[in-house]
């Protein structure tokens, strides 16, 4: 079964951020994912707005619904944020916990500890009919809890399988990885996984973990962009997500 792809275009953002102007684009960005094999598209707005602004939210809902597109919107427990994906019925929000000068999402919510701080978050995006998921470190004990906080899916952080790709963890990562999700099953949810996937470890978890049925990759694919062009690496890792192998560039 192919894993759906949603392309996390931040990056995108960061680049025309860099330069003051409207170039390039997310929204031609968004366009080009989803004519070339994306499932649909992810931001994640940070209050910084260092990459992704409210109009880029907006700019691709609207894509996306013209599309009939997922739109998937990440991000903390501000009320501004969790405003905005009620105002424009967003897809899906992915609630991913936030903390002072991180470069990148780099842990999961801590659960039972932080349950009283999402769940009344979550319960609330569900009673509006916005799919709801939550990134968790790859913890297969920690899915009850997620599950008793509300949340429909699990985003799996999958940082540490990807890190270990070329090491002697690299079986243990995976099992780990494997076995969060079919405890996130078990617990009666879907799953997600994203971070730092790429066109290398990504087609084995679509051949061999089954349980997961979509991920958001980001940094990785803009990359490959730059050496393969962005509709050719779309259309990659589209089919990395079938489990196929798809050769990747050389950076080094």
């Amino acid at each position: 079964m192919a894993i759906n792809l949603s392309v996390n275009l931040n990056k995108v953002a960061l680049l025309r951020n860099s330069r003051g102007h409207d170039n390039p684009s997310p929204k031609v960005a968004a366009r080009a994912c989803l004519d070339n094999g994306a499932y649909g598209v992810t931001l994640h707005w940070r209050h910084d707005n260092r990459h992704t602004r409210m109009g880029d939210v907006r700019d691709l809902r609207a894509i996306c619904r013209e599309r009939g597109a997922e739109m998937n919107l990440e991000g903390d427990d501000r009320e501004e944020l969790i405003a905005l994906a009620i105002e424009l019925d967003v897809t899906q929000f992915t609630l991913v916990p936030v903390k002072p000068g991180e470069i990148t999402s780099d842990h999961g919510w801590d659960l039972p500890r932080q349950h009283d701080q999402i769940a009344p978050i979550l319960a609330r995006l569900n009673d509006r009919g916005i799919r709801t998921a939550i990134f968790m470190d790859p913890v297969p004990e920690a899915m009850a809890h997620a599950a008793r906080a509300g949340a429909q899916r699990v985003e799996i952080y999958t940082e540490p399988y990807a890190a270990a790709w070329n090491t002697p963890d690299r079986e243990r990562e995976f099992e780990r990885l494997r076995d969060t999700a079919r405890a996130c099953v078990a617990a009666g949810m879907k799953v997600n996984a994203g971070h730092d996937l790429d066109l290398r470890n990504t087609p084995r978890i679509a051949r061999d973990i089954p349980e997961i049925i979509e991920v958001s990759i980001g940094h990785a694919l803009i990359a490959d962009a730059l050496y393969l062009g962005f509709a050719e690496t779309v259309r990659r890792y589209a089919r990395a997500c079938r489990g196929e192998e798809c050769d990747a560039p050389t950076t080094r």
